[in-house]
């Protein structure tokens, strides 16, 4: 796959996330999907910045390979309590956990994305949203844990679902914390020469 029927390079996202495909749509993005399938576990002593940024460059890396001629888009979100990495929720004692570290206090969110453009080069940025949750009380704490909308998500939580109910605060980009900073992706890929297709609106 390398380029669509009018000869224009195309995207594809090295992700099967929803959440990151709806957030292109909101934009007019439509890319083709191909997920990577990488190892996702931190390195010794590894930052959070360092942990988003070097994943998404694996996902996007892993997934050029398999469209030569094509825009690779990579992405990954990381939610960090100071230098610690929270992991992706994928039972209910760690959803308990992440909720324990952010109930009452302040995190960050750490978006990296990584580009690869059709001659091979890359180009990587992060975006990071400080968020603050209210502090939980038990009876709020095993509600969420009822609902299941943990599940997969880092740092147990999704803000655009039940979890905007304890966010206190929010400081810079919110498609961030959703999945993908909208603003920093779409400058990267203008950066390395992407052009969407062009709409063209019927009048009235």
């Amino acid at each position: 796959m390398t380029a669509t029927g009018g000869g224009r390079p195309v995207l594809v996202l090295a992700s099967a996330s929803a959440r990151r495909l709806a957030l292109l749509a909101q934009v007019a993005l439509t890319p083709a999907v191909d997920p990577a399938e990488i190892d996702e576990t931190p390195l010794p002593r590894e930052l959070p910045r360092q942990h988003a940024l070097r994943l998404a460059e694996a996902k996007a890396r892993a997934v050029a390979a398999r469209h030569p001629g094509a825009f690779i888009l990579g992405a990954d979100t990381v939610v960090a309590c100071g230098r610690r990495i929270l992991p992706q929720a994928r039972d209910v004692e760690t959803a308990r956990r992440c909720l324990a570290l952010l109930s009452g206090r302040r995190h960050r969110v750490v978006g990296g994305i990584a580009v690869i453009a059709p001659d091979g080069s890359l180009a990587t940025r992060a975006a990071v949203s400080i968020v603050t949750f209210r502090r939980l009380d038990s009876a709020e704490v095993e509600q969420y844990l009822a609902s299941r909308e943990w599940e997969g998500k880092a740092g147990g939580y999704a803000i655009q679902g039940l979890s905007a109910r304890y966010v206190r605060f929010l400081a810079g980009s919110y498609s961030n914390v959703v999945g993908l900073p909208l603003f920093e992706t779409v400058a990267l890929l203008a950066g390395k020469g992407y052009e969407p297709a062009r709409r063209i609106e019927r009048p009235g």
